[in-house]
């Protein structure tokens, strides 16, 4: 198989590999291999690609690596469950190196995270049911059980802000949130060990709460607002210091 190279009109081959991974995903998106299937065994493989078996194992590395199969040593592997979380967790790692390279893209996080959470905060006030201020609630109490563990208090942080967003029944939605903050507290970790601030986190989650009972949209925003404003002064408080 061969691709154009646009910039130069060049025409490149693909590795063998390469191609067989191709196949593969098409398989994949076309749902002839669908979520739970056996991946067919490597002789098959290349019985029906006409490749060698350096050829397919590669193949299959790099489906295990997109996350899109799950290879079991010892066993038949499967295909995975496609879902937002594992497209998201697919740049988890380039995320970290550009955010660990270039400080300023922790500020580009930060109002991403505005303009998310106050919009997630909104879609959920209008669907907020008793179950999920129940649910949100225990994770309030639980968050605050971590008082004096840093590390656990931030778990329980994102575990809150992650179930409201789960509200806005979009996956996207709350796979990006998810994944967004542990971004953020992994390089702001300093916030929760120095600043004294956790009773205020908590006063603050619990009146966002009292607001999503309401099913008060524009109280939503506001609270989360605050919420947001609030963790960005200590943010630049910690950073001067």
């Amino acid at each position: 198989m061969n691709k154009v190279d646009t910039a130069n009109d060049k025409i490149v081959r693909l590795k063998l590999s390469d191609q067989v991974f191709e196949r593969l995903r098409d398989m994949v998106a076309n749902g002839e291999l669908v979520a739970g299937d056996v991946v067919p065994s490597e002789r098959d493989l290349m019985e029906r690609f006409g490749v060698g078996r350096p050829a397919v194992r590669e193949a299959l590395q790099a489906m295990q690596s997109k996350g899109l199969i799950t290879i079991t040593h010892g066993g038949r592997s499967r295909v995975n469950a496609l879902t937002a979380g594992v497209a998201i967790n697919q740049i988890d790692d380039i995320a970290k190196l550009l955010l660990s390279s270039e400080p300023s893209n922790i500020d580009h996080l930060k109002q991403v995270r505005q303009i998310l959470e106050r919009g997630t905060v909104r879609i959920a006030a209008t669907k907020c049911t008793a179950a999920d201020v129940a649910d949100l609630a225990v994770l309030i109490d639980a968050q605050r059980a971590q008082l004096g563990d840093a590390n656990a208090f931030m778990k329980a942080d994102i575990a809150f802000h992650t179930r409201l967003a789960a509200i806005t029944a979009n996956p996207l939605i709350q796979a990006i949130t998810e994944i967004m903050l542990t971004w953020l507290f992994e390089y702001h970790s300093a916030l929760l060990l120095w600043s004294g601030r956790e009773e205020t986190t908590l006063k603050e989650h619990s009146v966002i709460l009292d607001y999503l009972l309401a099913n008060d949209v524009a109280g939503s925003e506001r609270a989360m607002e605050a919420h947001l404003n609030r963790s960005q002064t200590s943010f630049q408080a910690i950073e001067k210091d």
